[in-house]
């Protein structure tokens, strides 16, 4: 049964969603690197075991990153899950877990990767928006596609108009990106040549399981 690990930093509504859609995985533990992350007592009442790696107890990013790998390791997952984990992690982090680390992003990369995504949607003008699931890399909010859902941009949207939509797709897609790498659907790159990450281009298809408007993108070795 594929294992996961989830990693977060505030209230983890993605987490959530994961949890109550009683996937077939394990997820192994809950992983912040807030001990105030309310997403831990909600992981708790779910019965998940939790950790934190307080990134304020360490001189810098690397050692962080360090103890925090050590902590993900104790439980030999097959995927770490990035869900709303705000920190942004080293290349010496992310080559010992090459091809295992996923993130939701709250827009539709390429476009507006890093912070403000809604706003910055809204003022570009963009007649449709929504959220990214892909693989991390080195590179911010570059990593090869796995999977994408969309929501129109409608007159009058403010950027928490806009996020309450987004982010009510991302509860959809997360659980189903992660049953389709439990069924075997999508497959997990584990010690992928680097430039199959970075080259992948993903091909869209139709996702049923998903709103009405929604689409997904496979990446080509799936």
């Amino acid at each position: 049964m594929l294992s996961v690990v989830i990693l977060i930093s505030g209230r983890g509504s993605n987490m959530e969603a994961i949890l109550n859609a009683k996937l077939p995985l394990t997820v192994k533990a809950v992983i912040s690197n807030k001990a105030s992350a309310t997403g831990l007592q909600i992981a708790r009442a779910a019965g998940t075991e939790t950790r934190v790696v307080d990134h304020l107890a360490y001189p810098s990013r690397e050692a962080f990153d360090d103890a925090l790998l050590k902590t993900i390791t104790e439980y030999v997952p097959d995927l770490v899950v990035l869900a709303g984990f705000m920190r942004v992690l080293t290349a010496q982090f992310i080559d010992q877990l090459h091809g295992r680390v996923i993130n939701i992003h709250p827009s539709l990369l390429p476009s507006f990767p890093g912070l403000h995504t809604h706003q910055r949607a809204i003022e570009a003008g963009v007649k449709v928006h929504g959220a990214t699931v892909h693989f991390v890399t080195a590179q911010l909010d570059h990593g090869p596609i796995i999977a994408q859902a969309a929501v129109p941009v409608l007159a009058g949207d403010d950027p928490d108009a806009l996020a309450t939509r987004v982010l009510a797709q991302e509860h959809i897609l997360y659980p189903n990106v992660l049953r389709r790498f439990a069924s075997g659907e999508l497959a997990i790159p584990w010690r992928a040549d680097p430039s199959v990450l970075q080259s992948a281009v993903p091909r869209v298809v139709q996702d049923p399981t998903l709103t009405t408007g929604s689409a997904s993108l496979r990446a080509p070795w799936n």
